[in-house]
C-alpha cells in the first residue's frame, strides 16, 4: 500500500476494527450494486470513496426529475440519460477503486452471471420481485447479500450470509404473494429516508467485506422516520422456503 492510499483511507486505518488489513480487504472486494436509485446512489458513494476494488452499477434506467430529491448522484441536466453513466461521471476520481457499469436489467442467467463474478452484492432495488431474484442468486452462489427498502417515512435493512445458513434468507420473511409490487414510485417517499437506508447500507456491506464488527446476518432491522425508531426482529430459516430450505446449514 504506498503512501498516497494510505493517506486516503487514513481514516479508515486509525479504526481499531479495521486497520490496514480492513482496508485491504476492501481495495480487493468486488461488490455488484444494483438498483442506482435513492438507495444505491448513497451506497454507490460511499463504497466508491472507502476503495472498493471494483464497483459493480447495475442499473437499466434513465433519470428523470422526480428522481432528483432523493437520487443524491444525478443533477436537472442528468435527466434523460442512463443513470449508470451519469453515476460513472460523478463517482470519477472519488475513489481508488474501478468504476464497472452493467446498464441492462439484470434477470435470468445475466443476473446469476452478475452475482457469481462479485465477492459481495448491495440490493438496492425497488420491488419484491428483483429482491427475490437477487436472493436467490445470492443464496445458489453463495454471495453475502446487503439487503434494504424504503418506502414513505419507513425502511428495513438486512444480511443474507451464506456462512450462516440457518438465519435464513430474503424469501423467508417475505413469501412471495400478489400483493408485493409496492414501490416507492407508487405510495411515495420521504427523500432522506432513503439517504438513511442507504448509509446503513454501505455501512453493512463494509462491515461484511472487512470481517468487522456484528452484520445484521441473523437480524432484520427496522427503521421509522416518525419518531425516529428503530428495532430488530431475530431471523430464523424456515424451513419450507423455496430458495434456501434445501441448503445445508
Amino acid at each position: 500500500m504506498d503512501d498516497n492510499t494510505l493517506l486516503r483511507h487514513s481514516g479508515h486505518i486509525l479504526l481499531p476494527e479495521m486497520g490496514i488489513v480492513g482496508v485491504q480487504r476492501l481495495t480487493t472486494a468486488r461488490v455488484l450494486v444494483i438498483g442506482l436509485g435513492g438507495l444505491g446512489s448513497v451506497v454507490a458513494v460511499y463504497l466508491a470513496r472507502s476503495g472498493i476494488g471494483e464497483l459493480s452499477l447495475a442499473d437499466h434506467d434513465v433519470v428523470s426529475l422526480s428522481n432528483l430529491p432523493r437520487q443524491i448522484l444525478y443533477k436537472e441536466d442528468s435527466v434523460g440519460l442512463f443513470k449508470t453513466h451519469v453515476a460513472e461521471e460523478m463517482l470519477r476520481g472519488v475513489g481508488s477503486g474501478a468504476i464497472r457499469l452493467v446498464s441492462e436489467r439484470l434477470a435470468g442467467a445475466r443476473l446469476r452471471e452478475e452475482v457469481a463474478r462479485a465477492d459481495l452484492v448491495c440490493d438496492a432495488s425497488d420491488n419484491f420481485a428483483t429482491r427475490f431474484a437477487v436472493n436467490e442468486a445470492c443464496v445458489m452462489h453463495g454471495r453475502p447479500l446487503v439487503s434494504a427498502a424504503v418506502i414513505r417515512l419507513v425502511g428495513q435493512i438486512l444480511v443474507v450470509d451464506p456462512a450462516q445458513a440457518d438465519a435464513g434468507c430474503y424469501r423467508c420473511l417475505y413469501p412471495e404473494t400478489d400483493d408485493t409490487n409496492e414501490a416507492c414510485s407508487e405510495s411515495g417517499i420521504l427523500a432522506p429516508v432513503a439517504g438513511v437506508l442507504g448509509t446503513l447500507q454501505a455501512t453493512e456491506a463494509i462491515k461484511v467485506i472487512a470481517g468487522i464488527c456484528a452484520p445484521l446476518t441473523r437480524e432484520l432491522l427496522l427503521f421509522d422516520a416518525q419518531d425516529m425508531s428503530s428495532h430488530k426482529i431475530r431471523r430464523h430459516r424456515d424451513p419450507l422456503c423455496p430458495v434456501c430450505a434445501k441448503r445445508p446449514s
